[in-house]
């Protein structure tokens, strides 16, 4: 099984999660569309879909750069055409671009929370929407989420009530997804079990020093590849934890994802009991002492 000469649209691909993605995908001889707003550097953030482009076209495969924010309905339409114009088709789409702000409800301006909802659920919706037609004439067309597993306890709102819900929005288009296109589009979610080494880590949620408590972007971009490569037919509706599902599927390795194997690892939001984590994977305990 190869993705050589698929085109795979990734969302918010000029950095981070999306990038690794397309890299390892790349490896393949894949087509990568990175859709993403850097166009331009910025001084607080790595990369642009420039760079990306160049670093996919390093890794082996194509790369088509389209500055794109999926709020906006037209330049969504524009990014899919292009899209098609220089590769032919899309076999599948990555909802990886997501806006963050976890606070409480008297500290969440309504910009934020209007950002928040419009791009990940909103934009999740609307990529998938303008790529449907286009993957419905795909070989073994995928539709992936960055989003994690419906838990509907408390616990998980009440920290971020705007922000668990905006992202929630994303984990619910996949449960309808994997029902409406059942037996010919695969809808499946994916999420890191811990934080992730991102500009999100570093800017928003816990600082520079937390990054060597993070895995690397790669754990997910593995978990999006090899889901990818199942056939589209059988293999959807499911909400994967990334270190689970790569250790399902034969990976025994899960050390090379971390910055230091001897150091905890800071665990993400929004996870499950089950499934538990694999053998050796150390995991942080942030539950208050009583």
């Amino acid at each position: 099984m190869s993705l050589k000469g698929k085109t795979i649209f990734i969302t918010g691909a000029s950095r981070g999660i999306g990038l690794a993605i397309g890299q390892r995908c790349a490896r393949d001889g894949a087509n990568i569309v990175i859709a993403a707003k850097s166009d331009q550097p910025d001084p607080r953030l790595e990369g642009t879909i420039h760079t990306a482009a160049e670093s996919i076209e390093a890794a082996g495969g194509q790369a088509l750069a389209v500055k794109c924010d999926i709020r906006d309905e037209a330049a969504v339409e524009a990014a899919v055409e292009a899209a098609v114009d220089r590769f032919g088709g899309i076999d599948a789409v990555i909802n990886n671009a997501s806006a963050i702000f976890p606070r409480g409800t008297a500290d969440v301006p309504m910009k934020r929370y209007d950002l928040m909802h419009q791009v990940n659920g909103r934009g999740t919706f609307l990529t998938t929407q303008k790529c449907l037609p286009h993957l419905m004439k795909a070989e073994n067309p995928h539709i992936i989420a960055l989003a994690p597993p419906l838990d509907m306890r408390g616990m998980w709102f009440g920290p971020h009530v705007a922000y668990t819900s905006a992202k929630y929005q994303m984990s619910l288009c996949i449960l309808g997804w994997g029902e409406e296109f059942k037996g010919k589009i695969a809808a499946n979610a994916i999420w890191p079990r811990t934080a992730v080494a991102t500009a999100a880590i570093s800017n928003v949620l816990a600082g520079e020093e937390a990054m060597k408590n993070c895995r690397k972007p790669e754990i997910l971009a593995d978990t999006a590849y090899k889901v990818l490569l199942k056939p589209a037919s059988e293999f959807t509706g499911n909400f994967l934890i990334d270190d689970s599902f790569l250790w399902d599927e034969g990976e025994r390795d899960l050390d090379q994802y971390s910055y230091d194997p001897d150091i905890e690892l800071l665990p993400d939001f929004f996870v499950p009991e089950e499934p538990p984590a694999p053998p050796g994977v150390k995991i942080m305990n942030l539950a208050p002492e009583h």
